[in-house]
């Protein structure tokens, strides 16, 4: 291995390969140090730099659709940077210095959304010393914890818990403020959350890779000694499993996409060298998935145990008992799927299992980048009886913008609005949702006990999205480890997304591919919400949660077990209730039997028409209904005249 990483007192990287699972194992084996990888790079050209920095002008110019909020909230002007970046391309002493200068224009929009993306033999790689770090309070004040360490890591005494107190020589507190600045958070919690993660992993699609070639950490044994030791960074790739920044995608899903791309290459880091387990389980999954197809068996999918997902690197569900009341716990790591469809089936499964409780359900989103919005949207409508309102998305007035929306199909909502701009000078279209209104609402409510959120300031894009959905639509409350989300509405578009629309439409691309595969990325619609909050920006505000709760060392290293006990103390008193349907044919009529608990009178409905309302006699109902196959019926169940649960279906 050449220019192998060294750790002090903890070996080399040849033994996190040795150690590794095989699913890991061949990206891990591509490690290398700085030096070793930055000499043997791809260099950029000048002509070619001022190719990237001229695109990302008209990028800026034509679709971003936060520029004037940047400008007001952060008083940033990027065109006048990326202007004199262009002017003094000549004058750059590197292509180092290059990245560092376009990821720090990107970056002061404090916008994670809006990314210059590296050169392809930056960006297919990432950076990571071989452990994680996560702030908690002890004793009123902030501590930084070692949380993991990638098997293989054996050193004598810098082990799991113990506390960081240096970074390079720089107290932990003022290093976590450094590399906070190093990160487009759009607010502070955000900043500190991604300064944090920042300190032992880089994303190098977004970023170049770190300055010093190792870190000399400063920390305090268990025992309480104080000690030091230095561990050098490695630079590889990711797994095969874990290796695109999305998986494939047509246009017209990858343009329902808001992913924060560093968040989502940090998960993807995490999983390489913490959760290994379930890089291997969804090898396993995909191999008896396949021989499955192949011998023709009706076995569509493999058997997993308990509330083992089939999904495992998306959903991670278990059971937990606080003070005597059991609850379900499901952790969302990411929304970043090709499909909806599985995803939110996959959900409802977890959530449907016999093993999982229906007396409440704790939902965790922590670190979630976000991903396909269609798939957070439409997750809403599980967890409560109210229709679900999509939030709704509007394009910046340019005359690109309007081009783009007058002759694309897919945009045609937003024209209108757009062509009355140019006489009222209004600077947005008018909002209209990405998740279409029935496909919001297609399943109904499944889950009838009370749900408790968990949120971060990493939870981001379509995570931000969910969030919104959740408090709009009143399902239950929020907790936050952090005072906010982090805090991004949009929508984000890739240079040749764009292109691709205009493409279709029959019109001249506006944008031009950038060298050795660097790309752009911009927000072109931001995120309105619906309800109480119905007008109010997502961007930059975020999700404020209903209690906060500041993490403990014990829930760094005992799986969260103070942060969801907070999280079961807000269902405590909450009602669930059972709403159990059956149907059969008789005398030609559809008979649905509900047996309900909590619930006073039930609602029958076909295709949206009220048939019936019955009153609930000894946890029973019983209803005939002249309904045709493939009809839809809603039934509404009402307790003190208040909607508490429904349920769709259709008829047989």
């Amino acid at each position: 291995m050449t220019d192998e990483p060294k750790y002090d007192g903890g070996g080399r990287l040849s033994d996190i390969v040795a150690a590794a699972d095989d699913s890991v194992k061949a990206a891990l084996l591509t490690g290398k140090g700085i030096n070793g990888f930055l000499s043997a790079i791809d260099k950029l050209t000048k002509p070619e730099m001022e190719i990237i920095v001229s695109q990302a002008i008209n990028l800026i110019e034509k679709f971003y659709v936060h520029l004037p909020m940047k400008r007001a909230m952060h008083a940033v002007d990027p065109l006048q940077r990326l202007r004199l970046l262009r002017r003094r391309i000549n004058q750059t002493p590197s292509e180092i210095a290059f990245h560092h200068e376009m990821t720090d224009i990107f970056m002061a929009l404090r916008d994670l959304h809006t990314n210059y993306i590296l050169p392809i033999h930056f960006a297919k790689m990432v950076a990571y010393v071989p452990f994680r770090v996560e702030a908690c309070i002890e004793n009123g004040e902030r501590a930084y914890i070692v949380a993991d360490l990638a098997p293989g890591f054996n050193h004598p005494t810098f082990v799991r818990g113990v506390e960081i107190l240096y970074w390079n020589g720089i107290p932990i507190e003022r290093a976590v403020e450094i590399a906070a600045s190093r990160h487009a958070g759009s607010n502070p919690a955000a900043r500190h959350s991604r300064g944090v993660a920042g300190l032992t992993k880089r994303a190098m699609n977004i970023a170049p890779p770190p300055d010093e070639e190792w870190v000399t950490i400063g920390y305090k044994s268990l025992a309480g000694d104080s000690l030091e030791t230095r561990i050098d960074w490695t630079i590889s790739g990711l797994p095969a499993e874990t290796d695109a920044a999305t998986p494939e995608l047509s246009v017209e899903v990858a343009a329902a996409f808001g992913l924060d791309l560093e968040g989502d290459t940090f998960q993807r880091i995490n999983k390489m060298l913490f959760a290994q387990q379930a890089v291997k389980a969804k090898r396993d999954i995909a191999t008896a998935q396949a021989a499955s197809a192949a011998g023709g068996s009706l076995q569509s999918t493999p058997i997993v145990a308990g509330t083992d997902s089939l999904l495992p690197d998306i959903f991670k569900a278990r059971v937990v008992e606080i003070n005597g009341r059991k609850y379900g716990y499901v952790r969302i790591f990411t929304f970043n799927v090709s499909d909806d469809r599985p995803f939110v089936d996959e959900f409802r499964r977890l959530i449907e299992l016999p093993e999982m409780p229906q007396d409440g359900l704790i939902i965790d989103v922590r670190g979630n980048g976000g991903g396909l919005i269609w798939a957070g949207e439409r997750l809403l409508q599980l967890m409560t009886p109210k229709t679900i309102e999509p939030t709704r998305f509007q394009f910046i007035y340019t005359p690109a913008c309007l081009e783009l929306c007058r002759n694309a199909a897919a945009f045609k909502d937003w024209a209108p609005s757009l062509e009355r701009a140019l006489e009222t000078g209004a600077s947005f279209s008018a909002a209209f949702p990405l998740t279409p209104v029935v496909r919001c609402n297609d399943i109904g409510q499944r889950y009838h006990g009370p749900v408790v959120l968990i949120t971060d300031a990493r939870c981001y894009s379509t995570t931000d999205i969910f969030a919104a959905g959740f408090r709009d639509h009143d399902i239950g409350k929020i907790l936050g480890v952090d005072p906010n989300t982090g805090a991004g509405g949009a929508n984000v578009w890739t240079l040749s997304i764009i292109n691709q629309f205009f493409a279709d439409a029959g019109l001249s691309a506006p944008l031009e591919p950038l060298p050795k595969e660097a790309d752009l990325r911009v927000a072109i619609r931001r995120t309105i919400r619906v309800g109480p909050e119905a007008g109010t920006e997502l961007e930059d505000l975020g999700v404020t949660p209903d209690e906060t709760h500041d993490l403990t060392r014990n829930d760094i290293l005992s799986d969260n077990v103070d942060l969801v006990a907070h999280a079961a103390r807000l269902m405590a008193g909450k009602p669930a209730y059972t709403f159990r349907v059956n149907t059969s044919r008789v005398d030609g009529k559809l008979q649905v039997d509900v047996a309900t608990e909590k619930v006073d009178y039930v609602d029958f409905f076909i295709d949206g028409r009220p048939m019936l309302s019955l009153d609930v006699a000894s946890g029973t109902v019983q209803g005939r209904l002249v309904a045709k196959s493939g009809s839809k019926i809603d039934l509404k169940g009402y307790s003190k005249g208040q909607l508490v649960c429904s349920r769709r279906l259709t008829a047989p």
